[in-house]
């Protein structure tokens, strides 16, 4: 750290301390249950607090749900918003009309959440002021890239990184204004660099933002993106709102990080296994959590999570909408007695690369990752043999065929073969003793699945499972039912 971002590191840490004498917490509000902002206010925002309860609290926001997947493209679908589509300048218009698009949902946004029509007005100057920058940012860019020695693929990361940042500073400075409202001292920290000439690091962004914040006073509402030198969206794409919590709740020495969901941290998803079946996890550790991760159910981004651990700040999920649940406590703390406290699943392809002569032969396990990882490929898992090696594999269809093309390029005597598959994996702090692999493959014997593989690691933290893809949802069932809910096996420990 520079000894500027030395001193308003103090500064902040000064005011943390100075401002709540018992510990602060950071906390984190995403998309989806921002879309509930009105219901937020009587549960963690206000409930039942009053005075000094108010404070001691940091609140960082995501943009309001499907603000993002306008700004930039759909997560799930793909389909393009407005990033996709200047990036693809087949024509101006589509850009255009879809930021305007944009400025109209958060509008909508904006008359759903205030009932005082000042506060309405100062919600749509903000949006305005906003979006109309961004335009005339963008048009200037394109008319600047039509000649020759100006390329525009060189500013796409900071391109994508501006528009996304105009979610974040819509809901922060919406709720700011809501909870002024309702009588609280807010305060909007905007740390989006919104006409800053300046490139801080992250932590010289987040320092400088704070060093003045008095936290007995005031409840600072903070942008989930961060502009900074480092570029947030370059490593950690939309990733990054959890990364800054995260880097927050670390560098002013946060007592806890709690991340506020529309839903518990369960043993498994309820809407496949059953409300009635799910248990709420309670306690678990960052072990937990990256394997989680892994299987594509973050309970917090994988850098996030390790930002946390290594500065020591356990970190809490909750449902946002249950103040009096406590939720599940994540930390660095191993089991107290073997367990299983999940079992989730995850869509795969499973990619193999069969070549007789790679027994005795070093390379090829490199010269695929090389691949995997030009093409931005993530790898979920692996496992080899004498002459072949599997990758199962989470991509489009069109990118693992490029991936295809170029292992074949690159060892056209082998036989390269893809298919879709399903990953279910069995999880907890301390799987030891308890037999987990046996009893999964007899699970799903049991249910007629016949599984194409299972393996574990040796470190006792996860057992997979890859099966049809048309079976993963019927794996999840079966093994749930087997090691959470059933009372068969007095050693299994039930969640919490």
């Amino acid at each position: 750290m520079t000894p500027r971002a030395e001193e308003t590191h103090a500064a902040a840490s000064r005011g943390v301390q100075e401002g709540a004498p018992g510990g602060h917490t950071v906390e984190k509000i995403g998309g989806t249950s921002m879309s509930r902002a009105r219901e937020l206010i009587d549960t963690v925002l206000i409930g039942q607090r009053r005075g000094e309860a108010l404070y001691g609290r940091v609140f960082v926001v995501s943009a309001f749900g499907g603000i993002t997947d306008r700004l930039l493209e759909h997560k799930k679908s793909g389909e393009p918003g407005v990033y996709a589509q200047f990036a693809r300048a087949d024509n101006e218009h589509g850009w255009l009309d879809a930021l305007s698009a944009v400025s109209h949902a958060m509008q909508e946004i904006n008359a759903a959440m205030f009932d005082d029509a000042g506060d309405r007005h100062a919600a749509n100057d903000f949006v305005r002021e906003r979006i109309e920058g961004a335009r005339g940012c963008l048009m200037d860019l394109q008319r600047l890239c039509s000649y020759g020695h100006f390329q525009l693929v060189e500013h796409m990361h900071t391109i994508r990184e501006m528009l996304s940042a105009l979610g974040e500073a819509h809901s922060a400075n919406n709720l700011t204004l809501l909870l002024r409202r309702h009588g609280v001292n807010a305060r909007f920290i905007d740390l989006t660099g919104w006409r800053d000439e300046s490139q801080p690091s992250l932590e010289e962004r987040i320092a400088d933002a704070f060093a003045e914040v008095e936290l007995a006073r005031e409840l600072p509402i903070v942008t989930g993106y961060a502009q900074c030198r480092e570029g947030l969206m370059r490593e950690f794409d939309r990733g990054y709102s959890e990364v800054t919590f995260a880097t927050i709740a670390a560098l002013t020495g946060a007592r806890e990080a709690i991340i506020h969901k529309e839903f518990h941290l369960s043993s498994a998803d309820p809407r496949l296994v059953g409300m009635e079946n799910v248990r709420k996890i309670g306690r678990t550790n960052y072990d937990v959590a990256d394997q989680l991760s892994n299987m594509g159910m973050e309970a917090i981004h994988p850098k996030a999570a390790k930002k946390l651990r290594q500065a020591g700040v356990p970190l809490r999920v909750a449902n946002a909408f249950e103040p009096h649940d406590p939720g599940t406590l994540i930390d660095a703390e191993p089991a107290e007695a073997p367990g299983v406290e999940m079992v989730t699943g995850l869509p795969v392809t499973s990619l193999e690369l069969f070549e007789q002569d790679m027994v005795g032969v070093k390379g090829y396990d490199a010269a695929i990752l090389e691949v995997l990882t030009r093409h931005r490929v993530r790898i979920v898992s692996k496992v080899s043999n004498a002459n072949s090696i599997v990758h199962h594999i989470e991509a489009p269809l069109k990118t693992i065929r490029r991936v295809e093309r170029d292992l074949t390029e690159r060892y056209p005597s082998a036989r390269i073969t893809t298919r879709r598959a399903g990953m279910v994996s069995v999880i907890g702090r301390d799987l030891t003793g308890l037999d987990v692999m046996l009893q999964g493959l007899t699970a799903l014997g049991d249910a007629g699945i016949r599984p194409i593989s299972a393996q574990e690691t040796g470190r006792g933290v996860d057992v997979q499972f890859v099966v049809g893809y048309e079976e993963r949802e019927a794996a999840v069932k079966a093994l749930h039912r087997a090691f959470i809910e059933g009372e068969e096996n007095p050693r299994l420990a039930r969640a919490a």
